[in-house]
C-alpha cells in the first residue's frame, strides 16, 4: 500500500463470486449499508476513500430479461452504489472531505448488444457521479469514476444468463456471450485496475472519469469522435 494511504480510512464494496458476492448483494441493502457505514464511524471516525465496486452481470435479449432480473441489477450495480454514497457523504462532510471512486464500465460509454442491462446499470452509475461530483465539490469530497475494459475476474463465470431465449435471435446470444467471456478470459489482470484506482485515491484533483487500460483509452477516444452511427455499427459487428 503507497505511504500516503498509512492510517486512511477506505471502504472498499463487491466481489463477484462466493461470499464476496453474498456480500455484494448485501450492499443493495438500504438498512445493512447504513448499519455498516454507522459501524465504521463508531470504530474510525471517518471515511477518507469510498471504492464503489460491487457489481454483477446478466446477458440476453432486452425482451427476453424478466423484469425481476432487471431489478436485480439494478439493486446490485446502481443502487447498491447510491446507498454507499448516501451513507458515506455525510460522514466525509463531517470529516472534512474525501474521495468517491466509482467503478463504472467502458461499456457505460459502449453499450453492448445482450449486455444491455449492465450498460445501462453502469451508465447510470456514471451519471450519477458527474452529478454528486458538483453536489460535494464545497465540502471537499472528490468524485471520480474508472471505466475498465475486459479483465479477467471470476466475474465471468458469475454472469447470470437468461434461462429464456426468443427463437427470433437464433444463435446470435450464445456468440454474443461466447465473444465477452473470450475477451474477458484474455483481459488484463485486476491489479492493472486496482492500481489505476490507487492513482485516482491519490490524486489532489482527480478527473471527472478515467478508463481502465491503456487499449481501452483508446476505444473511449474514438467513440468520442466517431459518428455515433459508426460506432454502434462496429459494437454491432462484434457483439450483435
Amino acid at each position: 500500500m503507497s505511504d500516503k494511504l498509512k492510517n486512511k480510512v477506505v471502504v472498499i464494496t463487491g466481489a463477484s463470486s462466493g461470499i464476496g458476492r453474498a456480500a455484494a448483494e448485501l450492499v443493495a441493502d438500504e438498512c445493512a449499508v447504513f448499519s455498516a457505514v454507522k459501524e465504521i464511524e463508531e470504530r474510525f471516525g471517518r471515511i477518507d476513500i469510498l471504492v464503489n465496486n460491487a457489481g454483477m452481470g446478466i446477458s440476453g435479449a432486452v425482451e427476453d430479461t424478466s423484469a425481476e432480473d432487471a431489478h436485480a441489477i439494478f439493486e446490485v450495480n446502481f443502487f447498491g452504489a447510491f446507498n454507499m454514497i448516501r451513507a458515506a457523504v455525510p460522514l466525509m462532510r463531517r470529516g472534512g472531505g474525501g474521495t468517491i471512486i466509482n467503478v463504472s464500465s467502458a461499456a457505460a460509454e459502449l453499450s453492448i448488444p445482450f449486455q444491455s442491462f449492465y450498460s445501462a446499470t453502469k451508465a447510470a452509475l456514471s451519471s450519477l457521479g458527474e452529478a454528486l461530483r458538483n453536489e460535494v465539490r464545497p465540502f471537499n469530497i472528490k468524485v471520480t469514476a474508472v471505466l475498465p475494459g475486459d479483465v479477467k475476474t471470476d466475474f465471468t463465470s458469475s454472469r447470470r444468463k437468461n434461462a429464456r431465449s426468443s427463437p427470433a435471435y437464433g444463435g446470435r446470444v450464445a456468440r454474443s456471450v461466447a465473444v465477452m467471456e473470450r475477451d474477458e478470459a484474455n483481459g488484463m489482470p485486476p491489479k492493472v485496475i486496482a492500481r489505476r484506482i490507487l492513482s485516482l485515491a491519490l490524486r489532489k484533483n482527480p478527473p471527472v472519469a478515467a478508463a481502465g487500460g491503456a487499449k481501452y483509452a483508446v476505444f473511449l477516444f474514438l467513440r468520442k469522435i466517431l459518428p455515433k452511427r459508426l460506432v454502434s455499427y462496429i459494437i454491432g459487428k462484434l457483439y450483435g
